[in-house]
């Protein structure tokens, strides 16, 4: 199901240590209320890689998301997990509608990290 899907995604965060992050999230707003549209969270497991997972809320809407790194990482990699309509679903006939893909929206340039995160998504990044 999507749901086994996004903890297949946040397991890399298993057993490493917590990066601690500050930023600030613009809002998604619907019927009256607000919430922030990002969610962020980051780790470095054993091998000195970081791992960092992004949730954008907004059904409607890429965040552009740029960071300086406190590391000397080279490369990044990343899988992501969305699909056409908030409303889709995995069936016995369609079970790979939600399911995850190779993500390929961030860019490392020098300390500077870029991410175009996709409306809707969920996505880990690993950079080394």
């Amino acid at each position: 199901t999507p749901t086994y899907h996004v903890f297949d995604l946040y397991k890399v965060h298993h057993d490493a240590k917590l990066v601690p992050l500050q930023f600030t999230s613009p809002d998604y707003s619907v019927g009256g209320e607000k919430i922030p549209a990002l969610s962020v969270s980051a780790s470095l497991d054993s091998t000195g890689a970081m791992h960092i997972s992004l949730v954008n809320m907004d059904p409607n809407k890429t965040q552009m998301i740029q960071t300086t790194l406190d590391g000397n990482f080279k490369t990044v990699s990343g899988r992501m997990i969305t699909s056409g309509a908030l409303t889709d679903i995995n069936t016995f006939s369609q079970d790979k509608k939600v399911a995850p893909t190779n993500f390929n929206g961030a860019r490392i340039s020098g300390k500077n990290l870029t991410v175009a995160l996709p409306a809707k998504s969920v996505v880990t990044l690993t950079l080394k």
